[in-house]
C-alpha cells in the first residue's frame, strides 16, 4: 500500500495531468445576419480590424450576409467569440447600425 502512494506522489509532482482534470473549453461561431443600415463598408471593416480577416475575405463574407442573409463569420473559443461579438455590436452602435451579431456554442 505504501508503494501505491509514493507512485501517485511521483507522478503529481512530475505534473501528469488525468485527462478528466482537463477540459477543452467550448467553441462559439459568430454570425452575421443582413439588415437594411449597416453599410457594406462598416461590415468589412469590422470584419478586417476585428476578425482578422484579409480585405478580400471580408468582402466575400459581406456578400454573403447581404446577398443569403446571414454567414459564419469564424469558429473560436466561446470567450474569444463572445469578445469579438461584443466589440462589432459596440462599434455597431456607436455608428448607429443596428448589425445583428449572434455567438451559438458549438
Amino acid at each position: 500500500m505504501a508503494d501505491l502512494d509514493k507512485s501517485e506522489n511521483s507522478e503529481a509532482a512530475a505534473g501528469v495531468v488525468d485527462e478528466a482534470d482537463y477540459c477543452i473549453p467550448p467553441n462559439g461561431q459568430v454570425v452575421f445576419y443582413n439588415d437594411d443600415y449597416t453599410t457594406k463598408d462598416f461590415v468589412v471593416d469590422v470584419l478586417v480590424s476585428v476578425f482578422y480577416k484579409s480585405e478580400a475575405d471580408a468582402t466575400g463574407i459581406m456578400e454573403t450576409v447581404h446577398q443569403i442573409g446571414s454567414a459564419v463569420v469564424g469558429v473560436y473559443t466561446y470567450d474569444i467569440a463572445v469578445t469579438r461579438a461584443s466589440i462589432t455590436i459596440k462599434r455597431a452602435r456607436e455608428q448607429g447600425f443596428p448589425l445583428r451579431v449572434e455567438v451559438q456554442e458549438l
